[in-house]
């Protein structure tokens, strides 16, 4: 954390300097050279705050993904850990159309010791012939020092003619 501070102060530092330096006479050349350092420490700062705030051995993230969507428009997703709501999301449009097209939407991302957990996602929205449709998942977790990557997983069933969710954990990187 306090790597974190020094690199912030620095930052602050080189900004003070830039407009000190607008005001003399350098050259452009030396202005961009101290605006690409002033970037890059940026960016420097930027991975390790996240590093900071999402240490990897207790790194959990979950996404959310849609295959065809003919049996059901999705509405909204509640996700639970241990029987707490840790996210939900409402869905526009254009989202769904995103999911639908194949894109996975990310829902949380968080830290979570080792240990075994539970993990629910309700999905809520329109299901076959119009009407309201309301669904929900289960998984229980072994989270142990690795990342952990769940995907809430929404897919048609053309023999059953209704949409299936689950909730399926990714291998280890």
């Amino acid at each position: 954390m306090r790597r974190c501070f020094q690199l912030l102060t620095f930052i602050l530092a080189i900004a003070a300097g830039l407009s000190a330096v607008a005001q003399d006479d350098y050259s452009a050349d030396k202005l961009e050279t101290l605006k690409g350092e002033v970037l890059k420490l940026n960016r420097d700062l930027l991975i390790l705050e996240e590093d900071l705030l999402y240490p990897a051995q207790s790194q959990i993230a979950v996404y959310v993904s849609m295959d065809v969507g003919h049996y059901f428009k999705l509405d909204a997703v509640k996700l639970h850990i241990d029987n707490k709501l840790t996210a939900s999301h409402l869905y526009t449009d254009t989202q769904r159309d995103a999911l639908v097209k194949g894109g996975i939407q990310p829902l949380y991302k968080g830290n979570l010791k080792a240990g075994t957990y539970s993990i629910s996602a309700f999905f809520t929205g329109i299901g076959p012939e119009g009407r309201a449709y309301k669904r929900a998942a289960n998984l229980e977790l072994e989270k142990t020092d690795e990342p952990a990557v769940i995907e809430l997983r929404i897919a048609d069933s053309s023999g059953k003619q209704q949409p299936e969710f689950q909730l399926v954990q990714w291998p280890a990187p």
